[in-house]
């Protein structure tokens, strides 16, 4: 992911389209993409700021209320491999995820786990 165009920048870039330049005559005069320079005049017009959107954020988990499964499957299944696991997901209806996905996931449980202890 690219880091957001400096401030002095993107004001350049809207000055010139208030100057009468079209957005994407600003992109090239500026070596910027069209895109960049497109979606910065839409955001002036509609918030009034040149400053950027919040990049990134929050993802809920994949198997988000799943959690309980998990840990009653793998309490009951000692030595249980990520495959099994996400056949038994399969079969109960969730969506296939990757063997990542369960991974990450019972690393988060098991790091709840020994901060509630």
């Amino acid at each position: 992911m690219t880091a957001p165009l400096s401030q002095d920048l993107r004001k350049r870039l809207v000055r010139a389209v208030e100057e009468g330049a079209s957005a994407r005559g600003a992109a090239a005069r500026f070596a910027v993409s069209a895109s960049a320079a497109i979606k910065l005049v839409r955001r002036v017009r509609q918030t009034g700021s040149t400053a950027p959107a919040k990049i990134g954020g929050y993802r809920k988990p994949l198997l988000a209320g799943q959690e309980e499964f998990l840990r009653e499957l793998t309490a009951s299944r000692k030595g249980i491999t990520l495959a099994e696991i996400r056949v038994a997901l399969i079969e109960r209806g969730v969506a296939p995820v990757s063997l990542m996905t369960i991974w990450t996931m019972l690393k988060r449980l098991d790091q709840s786990h020994k901060k509630s202890r």
